[in-house]
């Protein structure tokens, strides 16, 4: 599972959710149709950027099934953990997860 991890993204949510379709919607849709199964990993939000993030995860799912594609917010330990589990979880795509810090 190829890991895409997105950074200096604004704090404002518009802003943010912006920036991540302009400068990393790219790499991840190629990503995805050569094949490759992708974890999104991004810094951690509070609430307000939930659905734009949910949204993504589950609009790149259904353009690119087959393929596997997930977001995952967070750092550390957690973040690894998560991204771990999903590497070997076949069935889970389309989903956005905050993993705890």
């Amino acid at each position: 599972m190829k890991r895409i991890e997105v950074d200096g993204l604004p704090p404002e949510p518009l802003a943010a959710a912006g920036l991540f379709h302009q400068n990393w919607l790219d790499p991840i849709e190629r990503a995805l149709g050569e094949g490759q199964d992708v974890l999104v990993t991004l810094e951690a939000a509070d609430h307000m950027h939930e659905e734009w993030r949910k949204a993504a995860a589950a609009m790149l799912a259904r353009k690119h099934a087959p393929r596997r594609v997930n977001l995952v917010a967070g750092s550390g330990p957690s973040l690894d953990a998560t991204a771990d589990y999903l590497a070997q979880a076949p069935g889970v795509t389309g989903q956005y997860f905050r993993a705890a810090t």
